[in-house]
């Protein structure tokens, strides 16, 4: 059964940092592109950052660059997003997002982050 589930998310003040964890199972972890979206009530989800199978690569949102820094680590199935300097603005419900180009897409449910003060 394929899983995704998050962690890490919770209370903080603006400034402050938080670690997102997306733990995933019943897949080939190592052979997917792993993406961080969030959702804010009466938005569309949007794209926060992502990084290839293999950890060469990745991309971020302008709105979280030099800020966000995404990575994984394919012996132990995990993705992560360490963030940093964190804003209002980046309250949210993040999803951790796995996929391939031609195959399947899995989404977990997702972890709140709020920042306030």
């Amino acid at each position: 059964q394929v899983q995704l589930v998050e962690s890490g998310g919770g209370l903080v003040q603006p400034g402050g940092s938080l670690r997102l964890s997306c733990a995933a199972s019943g897949f080939a972890f190592k052979d997917f592109a792993m993406n961080w979206y969030r959702q804010v009530p009466e938005k569309e989800r949007e794209f926060v950052a992502g990084m290839i199978y293999n950890g060469r690569w990745s991309n971020y949102a302008d709105s979280v660059k030099g800020r966000f820094t995404v990575s994984r680590d394919n012996d132990k199935n995990v993705l992560y997003l360490q963030m940093d300097d964190l804003r209002v603005d980046d309250t949210a419900l993040y999803f951790c997002r796995a996929s391939k180009p031609t195959g399947p897409t899995y989404w977990g449910r997702g972890t709140q982050v709020t920042v306030s003060s």
